[in-house]
């Protein structure tokens, strides 16, 4: 055990540093904007472009691996989402934001960095798949959600091209696409530039942990949701385990694949709820709660799950 702890111990480590010097430095959480704009548009679509460009394309076509996750992920969105609606009576704006907190993880910010840490280079591919194909599906599903709950007059017109803006000038997916087409052309940068890419990936994950770490400090916990006990379970325990179930059910994945799947899934609510709840002005000090608690007691679920993982606790394949 001690070799894991000593595995984790720098990367939420990092976490922690960021979280500790916001609290003594005080500075106001706009000015960490600069840094989130670098790790956003540059550190980490450089890093998914450097590792995507160098992989064999017909890796980058795993579809049974996509469906997989995400039908594992809008799994435990409609669980909590239809919970919520029944124990709220029919209130679906909060209801999207709650399932949202369930189901939509932290797969930009810790995702490349842990993955990485923990299974090597070759866990770049399904990071970045999951990440793209599922934040495509989010971008789509909250403000679809939103609309339907009334409380958005966005035209239907207005809410597809913000949908699609959404998609296709995100830096990720962006970066990723131009991975996949140097991929199938075979494209190598120069090596200046590829000098320089590996420059900007070696600063992402350090970058994106202390970043996150400082947002954790300055946003305020003032209200604690009554139903984050179920949210912290479906996110940290229950959507990993159905994650593995499935991905060993659909197809017959490498061990690297489908524990990067599984490790996503077991990561903490994303602070990209609590930008969706700040928007649409719903259930937002509560989403900013369970990004907090989920990302504290992850230091927990996901050290065990790694754990589990590195003893042969959960084999590759639950039907070999």
């Amino acid at each position: 055990m001690s070799d894991i702890i000593g595995f984790v111990l720098p990367f939420f480590g990092l976490i922690f540093m960021g979280f500790l010097v916001a609290r003594i430095t005080r500075q106001p959480l706009e000015a960490l904007g600069w840094m989130n704009t670098f790790i956003v548009y540059v550190a980490l679509p450089a890093l998914f472009f450097q590792l995507l460009a160098k992989t064999p394309f017909e890796r980058l076509t795993e579809w049974s691996f996509i469906l997989g996750s995400v039908v594992s992920t809008y799994t435990i969105f409609s669980l909590m989402f239809a919970w919520s609606v029944l124990t709220s009576r029919g209130e679906i704006a909060q209801s999207t934001i709650k399932a949202l907190a369930a189901a939509y993880g932290n797969i930009g910010y810790m995702g490349p960095g842990l993955a990485l840490l923990a299974f090597g280079n070759d866990a770049a591919v399904p990071v970045a798949l999951i990440f793209c194909f599922e934040n495509i599906i989010h971008f789509a599903v909250a403000p679809m959600m939103m609309a339907l709950s009334g409380d958005d007059k966005t035209s239907p017109l207005q809410l597809v091209l913000g949908v699609l803006r959404k998609i296709v000038l995100h830096p990720f997916i962006i970066a990723t696409a131009m991975g996949v087409a140097a991929a199938y052309i075979s494209f190598r940068p120069p090596e200046p530039v590829e000098r320089f890419l590996e420059y900007l990936s070696g600063a992402a994950a350090p970058c994106a942990l202390f970043a996150m770490g400082v947002t954790l400090a300055l946003r305020p916990l003032n209200r604690i949701p009554h139903e984050l006990a179920v949210i912290a379970a479906l996110k940290l325990i229950l959507h990993p385990l159905l994650c593995y179930v499935v991905l060993s059910w659909v197809g017959d994945f490498s061990e690297t694949w489908l524990f990067s799947a599984v490790l996503l899934a077991a990561l903490p609510t994303a602070t990209n709820v609590f930008v969706i709840a700040q928007q649409y002005g719903v259930w937002v000090q509560r989403a900013s709660a369970s990004v907090l608690i989920t990302t504290c007691l992850s230091v927990m679920t996901v050290t065990g799950l790694l754990y589990m993982i590195r003893q042969g606790v959960l084999p590759p394949d639950l039907f070999p």
